[in-house]
């Protein structure tokens, strides 16, 4: 198949046993993107690939449920005897630089540069490796943060990150065969719009018209069976729950 998504993690906001947080290896077309690293996603990446081999990694937020694992991989690359032939593009917000640095007690990021090449994303961010084509647009998250679009030889994936409601996600999601999508809430509190409930994510995959969703993100005060029960009812296709280790073939 074109395209295959492996659930690394899908914990909020923390990791839990034999639950990491977010993350996820997209691979297609020769080229593997590990996306998201969230705590307890680089140990599970091992368990598909190896690590040396990643065309790039690609963050959709800061946030440390989605980011923090940058630092295991850095021990690994750095001083771990897994060095990648090449540095690893990373593609994130700005600053993600700078606050792994932090990590080391280090007020520069050029030490980092012998592992990592840190490029700065964007609203509109578009680049290929191989025939494995990444798009990113803006999402609602109460900070810089991005949905992704992975596209290979006709099969999409579409990834929200962690978004409350907005047009950026419909269009990400637009005809998707296969959509990520976070529902990490139980309903909205008053004046916060920066996560999505089950019924969020299952409106915006029936207006996009996806071909299935796959509900991960899933807090504390949801059960994953519960929220994908609701966010299928509100999608009216196909709906599945985001597990780790499982491998959808797009």
């Amino acid at each position: 198949m074109p395209l295959t998504l492996t659930v690394l993690g899908t914990a909020s906001p923390h990791p839990g046993p034999d639950r990491p947080c977010s993350g996820y290896l997209l691979s297609g077309a020769g080229a593997e993107v590990w996306v998201d690293a969230g705590p307890g996603t680089f140990a599970a990446l091992q368990r598909h690939t190896d690590p040396t081999r990643l065309a790039a990694v690609w963050i959709s937020h800061l946030h440390a449920d989605h980011s923090a694992d940058l630092l295991a991989a850095a021990y690994a690359f750095a001083f771990g005897g897994m060095t990648p032939p090449a540095p690893v593009p990373v593609y994130a917000p700005p600053g993600c630089a700078r606050r792994l640095a932090g990590f080391f007690g280090r007020p520069d990021v050029d030490f980092l540069k012998s592992v990592f090449d840190f490029r700065d994303l964007y609203d509109g961010h578009d680049v290929r490796h191989w025939n494995l084509r990444l798009s990113a647009r803006a999402v609602a998250h109460g900070t810089e943060a991005y949905g992704l679009r992975a596209e290979c030889q006709g099969s999409v994936v579409a990834y929200s990150g962690d978004s409350g409601p907005c047009p950026a996600l419909g269009e990400l999601a637009a005809r998707a065969d296969l959509f990520l999508c976070e529902a990490d809430i139980d309903v909205h509190r008053e004046g916060e719009q920066v996560h999505l409930t089950p019924e969020d994510a299952g409106r915006t995959a029936r207006e996009a018209r996806v071909r299935e969703l796959l509900v991960t993100h899933v807090g504390p005060t949801l059960t994953r069976e519960a929220a994908t029960a609701r966010a299928a009812a509100a999608s009216g296709r196909p709906t599945f729950t985001a597990v780790e280790g499982d491998i959808h073939a797009v």
